[in-house]
């Protein structure tokens, strides 16, 4: 091929693109060659790395770019702890409030959920970024709505003059297909944004299925646990469902 299109240029194509395009100068017969006309060594030396490693196994994709300076990613990050820790506080007080010592008891299992989501999180070596803090913040609502759905039921069974322990397994037995349903659709919805969506997505879907099965264990085993306890000292008019 060589010796018969000397003085004419061949391309060297390196993932569908010509790369570069030398002059054949003579004959290749031994299995190698040399290209002239750098400016510089280090560009030799660059042109020769490339070739060497030769095209990709894949081609490279730009999925998403971000540019964001350290100052303002931080200032971002600062702002979402304290947005999540505030929320917290106004859901704990209103927990307290709105049920007593029940919400004081729902407000210990939400603080557990959240030891188990940040110890996972951090056996993992995950970096909790703006779209993990939201997963937390999603975790949290659905973790405190799952109590107000067990209250709710627990209430209704006091309301028709069942006994203690009786109410309380009925009220979890009655929430926990709801909470259940709730849950589940979520935690799929979480699954597909973990292959489809890009990174912060990822980070965000990841997060949110930790949270959502460390909640559904918070709310259904540790609150039942606590209640069945107690039901055995206190009468549960007392414990202001």
């Amino acid at each position: 091929f060589t010796g018969n299109n000397i003085g004419k240029q061949v391309a060297i194509v390196l993932d569908k693109k010509v790369f570069m395009a030398p002059t054949i100068q003579n004959k290749i017969s031994s299995g190698g060659t040399r290209i002239t006309g750098f400016a510089n060594k280090q560009e030799a030396q660059d042109i020769a790395a490339v070739l060497k490693a030769g095209e990709l196994p894949a081609p490279i994709k730009i999925a998403q770019i971000n540019y964001i300076g350290p100052s303002l990613g931080q200032d971002s990050i600062d702002s979402g702890w304290k947005s999540m820790i505030f929320g917290i506080l106004i859901i704990f007080i209103f927990m307290i409030i709105y049920y007593n010592i029940s919400g004081l008891l729902a407000n210990l299992a939400l603080f557990i959920n959240m030891i188990l989501v940040l110890g996972i999180l951090i056996s993992m070596k995950a970096v909790l970024t703006l779209p993990g803090i939201a997963g937390l913040l999603l975790t949290v609502g659905m973790s405190v709505d799952a109590n107000i759905i067990i209250f709710e039921r627990i209430r209704e069974e006091i309301r028709i003059g069942s006994k203690v322990k009786t109410a309380i397994n009925n009220g979890y037995n009655r929430a926990f297909i709801t909470i259940l349903d709730a849950n589940v659709t979520t935690l799929l919805t979480a699954f597909v944004l973990s292959f489809i969506g890009s990174g912060p997505i990822k980070g965000f879907a990841t997060t949110l299925s930790i949270g959502i099965l460390c909640s559904m264990f918070s709310a259904i085993f540790i609150t039942r646990t606590i209640f069945l306890t107690l039901s055995n000292y206190i009468s549960i008019k007392k414990l202001s469902i």
